[in-house]
């Protein structure tokens, strides 16, 4: 299995990509293909000990920075790191593709390279979320910001298969996220999206409100991207914020500083169940293809547990498990453009 990964996309490219594309080469057992400027690369693989692993670097001269409009950076960069990678992918070179570069790039280079499964409208990107009952899946986190009924149906169906294939969920609970719980709630894209999931063959649990995602309510949760990216990272920011605000308080007082010490350094399940990077990153379902895209600041082991991620997919050929559900789950044709 080959792995490609955009070396140059993020924050902290190519230094923590390459670092975390090393450690997955000699954890996973699989081959990593380095996209990007070689010299470089060639420089941060001399510094994390490659040897005989199976890391091997593809040289693309132009990199799609994180502010350039996606649409207009693809066009004139045909020789960026990401580009080059999801051509490498079509052309059979590589078996998935990673990047934690420009989103909207990542998404358009995939979306060009590799089509959309049959009879998808269009793709989502699903995050997995940590709650007091373990994981939860929500899509669509980003792809479109506005969706149809028919776009909401098919995250649900994507959604469940992926929390069914990969999370090893047993017959998924689908919730529709909805400003309350009843079936008469929503606007009318909501409205449909119910009815069209309801009569599906999902185990869809009806609406869900905010509240109940970190509480567990529901192991996919569907929503539109622009919710569903403001719910992300509200969560993101709210974690970040509540561990600073408690670490402040903790220092107000000797005697529950020491306390805090204390149950802080055994409290290594709960740091890695909110630690995002263990995680990895976010499948753009609905493409043909393996397509995981990462966080921008995504550092060495965030890049590592996404070629996992990808590894994962490919195994167990999530694009054929949705080819085969969504023509069951066959709907109408999609006609409102979203963005």
């Amino acid at each position: 299995m080959k792995i490609v990964v955009d070396a140059m996309g993020g924050d902290y490219a190519p230094v923590e990509t390459v670092k975390g594309a090393v450690d997955a080469a000699r954890e996973f057992g699989i081959e990593v293909v380095l996209v990007g400027d070689e010299t470089k690369i060639n420089e941060e693989l001399a510094q994390n000990g490659v040897g005989n692993l199976p890391v091997s670097v593809i040289h693309a001269p132009e990199v799609i920075e994180m502010g350039e409009p996606p649409a207009v950076a693809l066009r004139k960069k045909k020789n960026s790191s990401i580009v080059v990678g999801a051509r490498l992918v079509k052309e059979g070179a590589g078996d998935a593709l990673v990047s934690a570069g420009n989103t909207g790039a990542a998404m358009g280079s995939a979306l060009l390279g590799f089509g959309r499964i049959k009879g998808i409208h269009r793709p989502a990107i699903a995050s997995v979320i940590p709650t007091v009952k373990g994981k939860t899946l929500i899509l669509d986190v980003g792809a479109n910001a506005e969706c149809t009924p028919q776009n909401l149906m098919q995250f649900a169906v994507m959604g469940g298969i992926y929390s069914n294939k990969i999370l090893g969920v047993n017959k998924p609970k689908v919730g529709l996220l909805n400003i309350g719980e009843e079936e008469t709630k929503g606007n009318p894209i909501y409205l449909e999206a119910y009815r069209l999931i309801k009569e599906s063959e999902l185990n869809f649990i009806g609406n869900i409100e905010g509240r109940d995602i970190t509480a567990g309510v529901a192991d996919v949760v569907v929503c539109d991207g622009f919710v569903g990216n403001v719910v992300l990272k509200f969560g993101e920011g709210l974690a970040r914020d509540l561990m600073a605000m408690i670490k402040e308080e903790l220092k107000k007082n000797i005697f529950v500083k020491i306390g805090a010490a204390i149950i802080f350094s055994q409290a290594t399940g709960l740091k890695k169940k909110i630690d995002y990077s263990e995680y990895g990153g976010a499948p753009l379902l609905g493409i043909n293809g393996v397509c995981i895209i990462c966080h921008g600041s995504s550092q060495a082991k965030a890049i590592k547990n996404a070629i996992r991620v990808a590894k994962e997919c490919v195994e167990i050929n999530v694009v054929k498990s949705i080819k085969e559900s969504i023509g069951k789950n066959a709907i109408g044709d999609d006609t409102i453009a979203s963005g």
